[in-house]
Formats: C-alpha cells, structure tokens, sequence
C-alpha cells in the first residue's frame, strides 16, 4: 500500500453537518471512492443511498447511532444499529448516555455498549463508541470507559462527536475533540485489541500524522482533501490530477 492510500485508509470522511443536502451527500461519497478513505460516515437517513454509491468501491458505510448527544434509550439505539446495518453500514459509530457516565451508572453504559455490540455483531459489522470527552471533567470517566469498552470486546473507542460543544467563559460555544492528551491516555488504558479514532479538529496533515504517531487507526474528518493532497505536495507523489481538480474546493471543515 503507497503512503497516500495508507493515509486515506486512516480516514472516515465525515458527511454529518446538518445542513447537508442530499447532493452534498452523494458528492461526498464520489470524493471518498475517488480517494480511497475507509469509509463515509453518513447520517443514518441516506445509508441505504451511500450503499448504493459505493457498491463496487473499496470505502465501506459507517453511520451514526444516537447522534450526537447519545441520549435515546437503549432500545432505540439498538433500533437505529438493527436498521442501519440492514440498510448496509458496516460499521456504527455510537454515542454513549453522558448523563449515565456522569451518573457513574456504569452497568446502563455496560449493558447498553453490549446490546449495540452484540447487534453489530449479528450483521458482521464493528462498532466505535464515542465518548464525547469535551463533556468529561476527568480522566477517571474516560479510563472507565476504555475498561468498559475492552471487557465488551468493542473494535474501537472514539473521542468525540466533532459536535460536543461546550460553554466558555466569554459564553461562546466551542469544543477541543481529539486533544493529545486524550489520545495518549485512551491508547494507554484501551486493551491492544481495541482500537483508538480521533475525531473533531482533525484538519492538517500534521495533525493527522500526530494522531498516527500516537497510535490512532482511524480518524472522523470533513478537510479529506486538503489533507491527503497537501500529503501528495509534501513526499512529491504524483497521482491523477483530475481527482483533486474535482474536489479542489471541498476542504470545508464542519
């Protein structure tokens, strides 16, 4: 595998932002098949459309289960992945209750995790279970749910949303997603067998070889071009130019 296609097999190119239409959708799936990301991951309403796009390509279906705020019951959430996998994700990005983990309900959060994972497995699919860090005031819930993820036997653990935001002092909104901090601290306390993905603020090449060398697999990112062409720019690998001239203008970060 060339270095390039390394780098887009790290990336799940992220069609999540509300105010996409369905053709943003689509030519979001036609820039993932053109550069090869491991998957799209699209809002759970158009899976059955992606499926179709990118039959035949390499770029799996990932979708979203109790998006962003992780609050449906259990039910619903096994409901959503029951669905979607029946549509053709192939993997189901969850989030988990935050009022349960900051209750420290950790049986809710166990027994939830399972049911979705035993439902993924069911439809040969995997699952990431997205923690939502930014809404964490300590490491301690954190580790807890990379031993909890772990024990469950979950492929990977994520850090956020992208969409977890957070009052500031000057009562703004805003979020940091995949800090350094929390990447090291994941990867430290996740069995080897789970994986780790960053996401939210992944945007640079830089940033994306830092979580790389840090021992993340995979990350959730909307800038898929600008990264991956500036990767091209930066080791002089020439590939087909009418790929990045179709996509020069799609580097914006939701």
């Amino acid at each position: 595998m060339d270095k390039i296609t390394e780098l887009a097999k790290m990336i799940d190119h992220s069609l999540l932002h509300p105010t996409m239409t369905d053709e943003d959708l689509k030519k979001g799936c036609e820039l993932a098949k053109a550069y090869h990301t491991a998957s799209v991951c699209i809002k759970p309403y158009a899976v059955k459309q992606a499926a179709a796009w990118l039959a035949g390509s390499d770029v799996l279906v990932c979708t979203v289960i109790g998006f962003p705020h992780g609050n449906s019951t259990t039910a619903i959430k096994v409901a959503e992945t029951e669905k979607a996998c029946l549509d053709g994700a192939t993997e189901i990005d969850m989030v988990v209750n935050i009022g349960k983990v900051l209750s420290h309900d950790w049986a809710y959060i166990s027994d939830e995790i399972k049911q979705i994972h035993d439902t993924c497995t069911t439809h040969n699919a995997i699952l990431k279970v997205i923690f939502e860090n930014d809404f964490l005031p300590d490491d301690s819930y954190k580790i807890k749910l990379c031993e909890i993820c772990s024990e469950i036997g979950v492929e990977f653990i994520k850090t956020s949303t992208g969409y977890g935001y957070v009052k500031q002092a000057d009562g703004s909104y805003n979020y940091k997603g995949a800090t350094e901090h929390d990447l090291k601290l994941m990867r430290e306390h996740a069995s080897p067998q789970v994986q780790v993905k960053a996401a939210g603020g992944i945007r640079t090449l830089d940033e994306l070889l830092k979580a790389k060398e840090l021992g993340v697999t995979r990350i959730g990112a909307t800038a898929t071009v600008a990264m991956l062409e500036e990767a091209k720019k930066r080791w002089n690998i020439q590939t087909d130019e009418s790929v990045s001239t179709s996509f020069a203008g799609e580097t914006k970060g939701y």
